[in-house]
């Protein structure tokens, strides 16, 4: 029988979505980011093993405790709208390209639609084949489509993804915004050191955000049995975490393969920006942070 993996987004990126939708139906606004896009193309009460055995669907499903998830839920909401925040200010300031690397369940296409056809922005949604085959038919039959500014990269990582990509009219000559969020622990450093090159060669002006892990021990105390748990349910599911990263190195990595300019940001920056005020303990842990690169 074909995996998920084989025939369309996998697990993780179902997950992902659905904390995003978690947030709204959980957790009192004001909302970081409002996304049910993700939970509408997941569909997952049409997956037997999604649904939870006491039928009350995907809200059911251990890894959507409200509780337990609340500050993964809160870093998985906060690094969405940091990504989102740096591509309209980088549009605004004309550069003209998207590129989502692993883009899973990314809805900012949906969701920002006005946003990207005001600042003549191309986005690129870069996945496995089976993935993006499955996004597109999914996208369909819930009326969204795909217009013309934005392009479905079927790709293969173990392969010419680069060329794959250029192939489908991105433009390496013109500056982009690149995010790869979610994706870093998933590679060996060497596979992540030749990401870094490909994009450290693209036009000066370029920005990079991705994501990392940082080591368990440098993880709140609190917070650490969850990452274990999560290191384990990856590893279960047969994509087992491969990295992690102090800041510090991290920047190093980017500065050696090429970019000019690279700055950490902290879950704690994340909390003043996005969630400051709240009185409901929502805020982001520092297991997962973000860097910014300049080409």
């Amino acid at each position: 029988m074909p995996t998920a993996a084989e025939t369309g987004p996998d697990h993780t990126a179902v997950r992902t979505a659905l904390w995003r939708a978690l947030h709204l139906h959980a957790d009192p606004p004001p909302y970081v980011i409002e996304d049910e896009v993700g939970l509408r193309l997941a569909e997952p009460e049409a997956d037997a093993d999604a649904a939870a055995d006491t039928g009350d669907g995907w809200r059911a499903r251990p890894d959507m405790d409200v509780d337990a998830t609340r500050r993964t839920r809160a870093s998985i909401v906060a690094r969405a709208r940091f990504v989102e925040d740096l591509v309209v200010a980088e549009a605004g300031r004309g550069v003209d390209q998207y590129l989502v690397l692993g883009a899973g369940l990314d809805t900012f296409a949906q969701r920002r639609a006005a946003d990207a056809v005001a600042a003549g922005l191309r986005v690129f949604e870069a996945d496995r084949a089976a993935a993006v085959a499955w996004k597109r038919r999914r996208l369909t039959e819930l009326g969204y489509g795909v217009p013309d500014w934005l392009t479905l990269v079927p790709v293969d990582f173990e392969g010419d993804w680069w060329g794959q990509l250029v192939a489908a009219g991105f433009d390496p000559r013109r500056p982009a915004v690149v995010a790869s969020a979610g994706v870093t622990m998933y590679l060996t450093e060497d596979a992540i050191a030749a990401t870094l090159r490909h994009i450290a060669r693209l036009a000066p002006g370029s920005k990079l955000v991705t994501t990392f892990l940082r080591p368990i021990e440098d993880v709140e105390p609190d917070q650490q049995e969850q990452l274990r748990a999560a290191q384990r349910g990856a590893r279960a599911s047969g994509t087992p975490f491969l990295s992690f990263y102090a800041p510090e190195r991290m920047a190093a990595l980017a500065r050696e393969a090429g970019f000019r300019d690279t700055r950490h940001v902290p879950a704690d920056e994340l909390t003043d920006r996005y969630f400051a005020g709240r009185t409901d303990g929502l805020r982001p842990s520092r297991g997962e942070e973000l860097l910014v690169a300049t080409t």
